[in-house]
């Protein structure tokens, strides 16, 4: 058997950095989960086990927190920038490298209706996500967000869906609709206010999930995505994942109690997985930067 190796790169994994900023009475709080991945020809590492031109994993973490302390987070996409063009443009062996950040939210802790200055609580399960592919020929950002749980209850109907033998699912004229969302976009370019953005991006998302009315969850995507391009130019390609958080009206006649549509089964699994693309016209291909793409939660 002939055998080669097709395709390799290696990095470090969820290096949690928390940076806080302690310059003034009023701290400020950034909260990362930092992985790294460098490309390049290491191959002889694999075949060989020659490790000259590898920079070990152990060192990759070391950046993440140096870079922390000498250059601040001023947002997710900023820090990933940085790092994955540390690697490409300072360490020769390396070629390629792909710098994927979560960022945790936290909210600051009222005391007396005021926002203290140093004491938070952890924002829910939602995460902001960034991935920088960084290599000779550019730099491309993708931001998002993932476990944005939204819900609601009216404005939204499955109907005249095609059926066969086995199909049980009544149709639906006013039904709840909810999903946990899972979004990517790609920026057009690196030198943005990308906290900004990102709170501009999320905001549409949220208000046309809210007021247009929805004939199907796949309709919705569509929606938010042409929405987001419209109102955001920045933007140039946003990637969706949404599984149907379905809600079933619970059977009360066995107890002699009606149910207009006022109170529900939450079910968790099975669920339909909802997925789209939506692409501003002439945006220029993405390359490898969608390798780790969105999917189901």
């Amino acid at each position: 058997m002939t055998a080669r190796l097709h395709a390799h790169q290696y990095g470090k994994a969820e290096t949690r950095v928390v940076r806080i900023l302690r310059d003034a009475p009023r701290h400020e709080l950034r909260d990362l989960n930092v992985s790294t991945a460098l490309r390049g020809d290491f191959a002889a590492a694999y075949l060989d086990g020659d490790q000259s031109a590898v920079l070990p994993t152990d060192t990759q973490r070391n950046t993440a927190f140096a870079y922390a302390k000498e250059h601040g987070v001023s947002s997710p996409e900023a820090f990933a920038t940085l790092l994955a063009r540390h690697f490409v443009d300072d360490v020769g062996p390396v070629t390629g490298a792909r710098v994927d950040v979560e960022e945790y939210a936290w909210n600051r802790v009222l005391v007396d209706g005021v926002e203290h200055d140093h004491t938070w609580v952890r924002s829910g399960q939602e995460v902001r996500t960034a991935s920088v592919t960084a290599g000779a020929d550019g730099t491309t950002v993708v931001a998002g967000l993932r476990d944005l749980t939204v819900l609601k209850s009216t404005g939204s109907e499955f109907r005249g869906f095609l059926t066969d033998g086995y199909t049980t699912l009544a149709e639906a004229s006013d039904r709840v609709l909810a999903t946990s969302l899972v979004a990517q976009w790609r920026y057009a370019g690196t030198d943005l206010d990308f906290d900004g953005t990102y709170a501009r991006v999320r905001e549409v998302l949220l208000t046309t999930f809210a007021a247009e009315h929805s004939l199907a969850l796949q309709q919705t995507l569509w929606q938010m995505g042409e929405a987001v391009l419209d109102a955001v130019p920045e933007v140039v390609e946003i990637r969706f994942a949404a599984p149907n958080k379905h809600h079933f009206l619970a059977d009360l006649s066995p107890f002699g109690l009606e149910n207009p549509g006022e109170v529900f089964f939450a079910a968790d699994r099975p669920y339909g997985l909802i997925e789209a693309v939506v692409v501003r016209d002439g945006a220029p291909d993405a390359g490898d930067a969608w390798t780790r793409s969105v999917g189901a939660p």
